[in-house]
């Protein structure tokens, strides 16, 4: 038996402009990339080229999210569309 006993019901998750979201934050990984490209020969010297590709990795991880969250506000659209009414 756990010791600790919710005394209120879950919030309702919030809902947020998620589109938006992920593309602040691919677009801070790509500025960051295009940024050090040119010290790649910096980077290479010093042992620190992943930084780089971490940079590109991450934008393109946040363009893959950007398609996910696409289809997944429109699976959430139609799904709501073809709920039947509480009524």
């Amino acid at each position: 038996m756990s010791k600790w006993k919710a005394t209120h019901e879950t919030p309702e998750p919030l809902e947020a402009n998620d589109i938006a979201t992920v593309i602040v934050g691919t677009s801070i990984w790509f500025a960051l990339f295009l940024v050090q490209l040119p010290f790649y020969g910096w980077f290479a010297d010093h042992g620190h080229t992943w930084w780089i590709w971490t940079c590109l990795a991450g934008t393109l991880l946040g363009l893959f999210g950007l398609w996910y969250v696409r289809v997944r506000n429109a699976a959430l659209r139609k799904g709501a569309q073809n709920a039947p009414s509480g009524g």
